[in-house]
């Protein structure tokens, strides 16, 4: 009698289909969104601005070279605490920086 994969072992195979790398050539080009969470000026050598949604989890970051980047999945203590931070470029280094999924941000004029 079949009998239908264990959920560890369909874990197996999604985990092993998640890390087949594609070819560079071929990859899609990178995701991107549209800003649209408001940001403020933020007092940081290395940050311009940062803003949160409550409504997406989503902490946006404006650097001071230009780029912007959205953080995904990012609970409202750890904005809070990037905005109390004494130094906000450590606070983002030591907890946001490589602890959560990001997309690039496209400005509106772009």
């Amino acid at each position: 009698m079949w009998r239908f994969p264990s959920i560890a072992l369909a874990a197996g195979l999604l985990l092993a289909a998640a890390t087949i790398q594609a070819d560079p050539a071929t990859a899609p080009e990178p995701v991107s969104v549209i800003s649209h969470i408001k940001r403020v000026p933020v007092e940081s050598t290395a940050l311009a601005s940062v803003g949160y949604s409550k409504h997406l989890h989503a902490l946006e970051i404006e650097f001071r070279n230009g780029a912007i980047y959205r953080y995904l999945e990012v609970d409202p203590s750890a904005h809070r605490e990037l905005m109390n931070a004494k130094s906000k470029a450590r606070y983002y280094d030591e907890n946001i920086r490589k602890k959560y999924r990001s997309v690039h941000v496209r400005r509106q004029s772009e």
